[in-house]
């Protein structure tokens, strides 16, 4: 073969290695995020084995180090965090209850029954991949006013703690205060004190020099 030949081949191979590349990066950016199953293109109830090729062989071909597109790094992080989700016992467990809530949702609408033909059918499985979303979707939105209220709940805590705190800080100001004065309200007694016997004395000497009258 001519080494012509050759480079125009290598060429085209190169192109559709990167076309293959930009494709995927794209697949992942588009997948629902919170479905960890869609991301790595895979279906639910594969073993932990699976997942972990599927994501060695995806993240080989799209890390940002083997290709130009600048959506990689995105894609990789995407890619990344759904192997996480799928490879913590909490996380994968949860997303299997919602799959599979999804599917009881959309059998009790239609009124099918668990050996019914439509349950097969491309047309059911496309419904209940949207129907998943949707699942997914609030169930997220259930987790957040969750951290929500626990927030607003620590906050609430916090401030009657530091309510407490300054309520004490007062108490304690207040007692120096208190005991800081006790000279001077001792001092202050003892002149009162002073002052009712002065009024005793000069009101006996006065006594003693009034006159009878008549």
């Amino acid at each position: 073969m001519a080494s012509d030949e050759r480079e125009a081949l290598d060429a085209l191979e190169k192109e559709a290695s990167e076309f293959t590349k930009d494709a995927e990066i794209d697949r992942i950016r588009k997948a629902f995020s919170l479905d960890a199953y869609a991301v790595l293109d895979l279906q639910p109830g594969v073993p932990e084995s699976d997942i972990k090729i599927q994501y060695r062989k995806k993240s080989l071909l799209i890390h940002p180090d083997k290709t130009k597109n600048p959506a990689a790094p995105d894609a990789f992080d995407r890619l990344k965090k759904a192997q996480t989700a799928l490879l913590d016992e909490k996380a994968r467990t949860n997303l299997d209850e919602c799959i599979a809530d999804a599917r009881r949702l959309l059998i009790r609408e239609h009124k099918y029954t668990l050996d019914s033909p439509e349950l097969k059918t491309e047309e059911f499985k496309k419904e209940w991949r949207q129907k998943t979303v949707d699942v997914l979707i609030e169930e997220e939105a259930r987790r957040r006013r969750q951290i929500k209220a626990k927030m607003q709940e620590e906050g609430r805590e916090k401030r009657k703690e530091e309510e407490e705190i300054e309520a004490r800080k007062r108490k304690r100001d207040a007692e120096k205060a208190w005991e800081d004065t006790r000279e001077e309200r001792i001092e202050s007694w003892r002149d009162w004190q002073k002052g009712i016997k002065k009024d005793k004395a000069d009101g006996g000497k006065k006594k003693k020099k009034m006159k009878v009258l008549g």
